[in-house]
């Protein structure tokens, strides 16, 4: 906790589930709780979670130059987002190499709010804004409680008018239980969810009250850390334990580029002119790894950080590694070669408890076509 600076109002709420508050990106963020975390991989996947995500930074932006600062910084085309519309965007550097990750929320013809993990999403902003018309806020009151899970737009239903008609990436200003709050149909788990911003005064009785009168429907309380079970189905990356800041090159620097990482979509279409648009255009075709998944043979998850090898040479590294108790399956995200990045191309994984068999597979493995978290009604 010696590096935490920022802090959750639900902190005491987290320790009273088990948790010691583990740092991620300066905020003390509720990695443990005292129970298994399958249960909470289940509750999301068949009903609904709520969990505390304020640890990700929300920036404010406003000012005539705002619109131009993110065009700037980062690879979508502004003027297709409208205000109540957001969109799913990546930071480069000079090189072309991905520096951050981020969604984009248009809350007014001048004004936006960028939401970034703990990659220099900040900074990337700060050396946009240089010189022009715009404010920067970065805004640690408000709190950001994700409640995830095919349910959960049913116990919104309740309290939201217009909720179901809410389309996935799209936001609302609203109130939920007589408080000021943003909804936004986002989430990092695969599954049909919502995001309540909120003032950290509120943040609390928000918690209390979802899960008071949810919890009949199956609505629980769930760790961050559940998230990893999740992403791996759902290939959703986190920065930087996919990336080769965790994963470095033997005679490179850290930085991976969008092909790579299969995150090229999130450029939209001719755009120009954005931090590392040249390099990373030039960059196309020279993939030195691609991220991939892997299926193991078996229950065991492979350890993070495995080793991955194809006929006694090693050909990649699992980043991130569950083992489903819905689909009774064992799966990773693993950092592969190129030639190995083929659909049914035989692995070893090399667990610290011995050897596993596994097979090359595209990612995602659960919903590849997205109709869960786009359903409509």
């Amino acid at each position: 906790m010696t590096a935490s600076w920022r802090f959750s109002t639900l902190a005491d709420r987290h320790r009273a589930l088990g948790s010691k508050l583990e740092d991620w990106s300066g905020m003390g963020t509720a990695w443990t709780y005292d129970k298994d975390a399958d249960e909470e991989y289940t509750a999301i996947r068949t009903k609904a979670g709520l969990m505390d995500v304020s640890g990700l930074k929300k920036v404010h932006i406003t000012g005539p130059h705002a619109s131009h600062l993110i065009d700037l910084a980062t690879t979508r085309d502004v003027e297709k987002i409208y205000p109540g519309k957001s969109a799913y965007a990546c930071m480069l550097n000079e090189a072309g190499k991905f520096t951050d990750d981020c969604i984009l929320y248009r809350t007014g013809p001048n004004a936006w709010m960028v939401v970034h993990g703990s990659g220099t999403g900040h900074e990337e902003l700060q050396r946009a804004s240089v010189g022009r018309d715009v404010s920067l806020r970065f805004d640690d009151n408000l709190h950001d409680l994700s409640l995830q899970g095919p349910t959960a737009v049913d116990y919104l239903a309740k309290h939201v008018p217009g909720i179901r008609d809410l389309n996935y990436f799209h936001h609302m200003q609203t109130q939920l239980f007589g408080f000021p709050v943003m909804i936004s149909r986002t989430g990092y788990t695969g599954e049909r969810g919502y995001e309540i911003f909120c003032r950290g005064q509120d943040a609390g009785t928000i918690w209390d009250r979802i899960l008071d009168e949810g919890k009949s429907a199956g609505i629980i309380p769930c760790r961050f850390t559940t998230l990893d079970m999740l992403r791996v189905e759902s290939y959703l990356l986190f920065y930087p334990y996919d990336n080769s800041q965790k994963y470095p090159f033997e005679n490179e620097g850290p930085g991976d580029t969008l092909w790579e990482l299969g995150l090229d979509f999130t450029v939209s279409p001719g755009k120009t002119g954005f931090r590392g648009a040249e390099e990373h255009y030039r960059l196309k075709g020279k993939e030195r790894f691609k991220i991939y998944g892997v299926l193991l043979d078996g229950k065991e998850p492979a350890d993070e950080g495995a080793p991955v090898y194809r006929d006694g040479k090693k050909v990649g590294v699992v980043t991130c590694a569950m083992y489903s108790p819905l689909v009774k399956k064992s799966m990773g995200i693993a950092r592969l070669d190129v030639d190995c990045a083929v659909k049914d191309t035989k692995l070893e994984i090399r667990n610290k408890s011995g050897s596993i068999k596994a097979t090359a597979q595209p990612l995602p493995f659960d919903d590849p076509k997205k109709t869960k978290r786009t359903a409509k009604g």
